[in-house]
């Protein structure tokens, strides 16, 4: 049998964990366990915290933002309790893609922004509290999640070479990428001036 902690073995190993764990639909599990429908049908159609919270519901935003976050971070901290650190990336990267295109839901998923900002605070709290900031300010500011999610992305990089983690610099510019990619219908409507405020219902 193969050795699990050889590096080959052990990445895919925590690859397949960490898809698997980012493709949990937490936002479509805890909308139908509040009586809230399918959140494909309501609003965006996306299955994140942002649109349960169009519904009105805030105790099933926040259940799907701990949810989506915490698999994020659940897939982190494990592969780095069983291997290593390099490992912790690993799961943490395939988390976020897991969340955004899950085998679960015919890959159709959500733009990854809680279970990113998970993965940033187990890869290294204070860059991953230093992402929630960022999101926080300009949430508070301009009461939009996706321009929120955009300027924490785009900053996740820089803030990683000033706090000295040049290790997760790649993997966080590589995420910030990504988010762009998944919001650019977003960012369509944000320069149109049409983008919805936090917490409007649709």
């Amino acid at each position: 049998m193969p050795d699990i902690t050889s590096a080959p073995v052990a990445l895919i190993l925590v690859a397949v964990l960490g898809y698997l764990l980012g493709s949990i639909p937490f936002g479509i599990v805890i909308a139908r366990l509040f009586g809230l429908g399918d959140l494909r049908q309501i609003g965006s159609g996306n299955i994140g915290a942002t649109n349960v919270l169009r519904t009105g519901n805030k105790l099933a935003a926040f259940l799907t933002l701990i949810g989506d976050a915490g698999k994020g971070g659940a897939a982190v901290l494990i592969a780095r309790f069983l291997i290593g650190e390099d490992a912790a990336q690993v799961a943490g990267f395939f988390a976020f893609l897991g969340h955004c295109f899950p085998v679960f839901l015919r890959f159709k998923g959500g733009k990854g922004v809680a279970t990113w900002l998970g993965t940033m605070l187990a890869l290294s709290f204070p860059l991953g509290l230093a992402a929630c900031g960022a999101w926080l300010v300009t949430a508070v500011i301009f009461r939009i999640s996706s321009l929120s999610a955009l300027v924490a992305a785009a900053l996740s990089p820089m803030v990683a070479l000033l706090l000295g983690k040049g290790s997760l610099t790649f993997l966080a510019a590589a995420l910030a990428v990504l988010i762009f990619y998944r919001h650019k219908a977003n960012i369509t409507r944000i320069l149109k001036g049409e983008e919805p405020k936090i917490g409007k219902k649709e």
